[in-house]
């Protein structure tokens, strides 16, 4: 009979084992950057009548910070889809163009939730450490933004202290963007997914990931932080330079994102210490700051389609023959030949403005050159 119980207790275990293990890899694919996929999902974020626990894209920590902060979603949501956009525009002549998934979603934003950016987002690499900065990055930058503009009910302007050197004829203390509540509320909200997927259960590998991707949403974060600068303006009456005020505000996230595409080109490969820290597999790179990007893989194959890694390859995408650079069609097409065909577009030409107050275009007709890899 004990021999039984025992039997029993250590299928048990073993079952609650693989419960736990399963609880988090379907947590794994919860992305919260999923709800700036697609109209319908940054619309869900914005009802706040949906309730946070609705939204599938989310983690546990984050659906329970959504409960006190669902004013906030929406601007995450927004800031979700402008880091893909700004990833997809930074990476526009790369062999990995920032490539999103499609998913069948439904009208209130549910549906079978694919990984944004697919498998290749589970390779530790550099285009991975830029894809999480610029992510967390963007929601600094919205946030920030929102608060200025009276749209969240926990913060308001920024109370930057009034910077020095600035002359005694301008006046501190216009409404600036609140980088400072910002930059907290994003730690909380983004590092949320990394803290439910730590458990004792996991090996070094996935630790490690962890800690790279943490620290790559502090560099994001940071980048949005550091960039901000006093801006000031003159006004008065008449163009008359009688008002002279100044007020804290963020860079544009164009700026932002050519500020963290430098630091790609500088990320430092790095590798797990004992205590679960992060450090340079090359002595020459020195300490790790929070300034410097880190990669714990080498880049897969972009040239070749390959479903293992989620890489879709390069055929089909334009190419410059011209350029020698990442776009031109020897380095985009990986060698392989490229074709080329004549198309015809239409644009609109010769616009003239009308008193008052329309434009009014002709619309032309143009022959242009394309070149795609095959």
């Amino acid at each position: 009979m004990a021999t039984v119980l025992r039997k029993s207790s250590d299928l048990d275990s073993k079952w609650m084992a693989i419960l736990i293990i399963a609880s988090l890899a379907s947590q794994v694919h919860s992305e919260w950057w999923s709800m700036g996929r697609n109209e319908a999902t940054l619309e869900q974020a914005a009802n706040r009548l949906i309730p946070c626990s609705e939204i599938k894209s989310l983690s546990r920590s984050q659906r329970t910070l959504c409960e006190s902060y669902r004013d906030h979603l929406k601007f995450v949501s927004e800031g979700a889809s402008e880091g893909v956009a700004e990833c997809q525009h930074q990476f526009r002549h790369r062999r990995w163009n920032c490539t999103t998934t499609a998913t069948n979603t439904g009208s209130n934003g549910t549906g079978s939730e694919k990984p944004l950016f697919g498998k290749v987002i589970d390779i530790g690499s550099r285009e991975t450490a830029f894809t999480y900065a610029i992510s967390a990055a963007a929601v600094v930058h919205n946030i920030a933004r929102a608060c200025k503009m009276g749209e969240l009910s926990n913060c308001g302007c920024s109370d930057e202290p009034r910077p020095r050197g600035l002359g005694p004829n301008w006046s501190w203390g216009g409404c600036g963007d609140n980088t400072m509540y910002a930059y907290g509320f994003a730690r909380e909200f983004v590092d949320a997914r990394e803290r439910d997927l730590a458990s004792p259960l996991s090996g070094a590998q996935s630790r490690g990931r962890k800690a790279m991707n943490v620290h790559n949403n502090e560099v994001g974060r940071l980048a949005v932080v550091r960039g901000a600068r006093p801006t000031c303006k003159c006004h008065g009456v008449s163009g008359s330079c009688s008002i002279n005020s100044c007020w804290w505000q963020t860079a544009q996230f164009r700026t932002i994102g050519d500020t963290l595409q430098k630091k790609l080109t500088e990320a430092v490969e790095v590798k797990m210490t004992r205590r679960h820290g992060l450090r340079s597999r090359r002595r020459v790179d020195g300490s790790i700051s929070d300034s410097k990007l880190v990669f714990l893989e080498s880049s897969p194959d972009y040239c070749t389609p390959n479903p293992a890694t989620g890489v879709v390859g390069t055929a089909g995408r334009y190419c410059n023959k011209d350029s020698t650079g990442p776009e031109g069609c020897g380095l985009l097409c990986c060698g392989r030949p490229h074709a080329s065909y004549t198309e015809v577009i239409t644009e609109r030409c010769h616009c003239k403005f009308h008193w008052c107050c329309h434009v009014k275009c002709e619309v032309c007709r143009k022959r242009v050159k394309r070149h795609v890899c095959t």
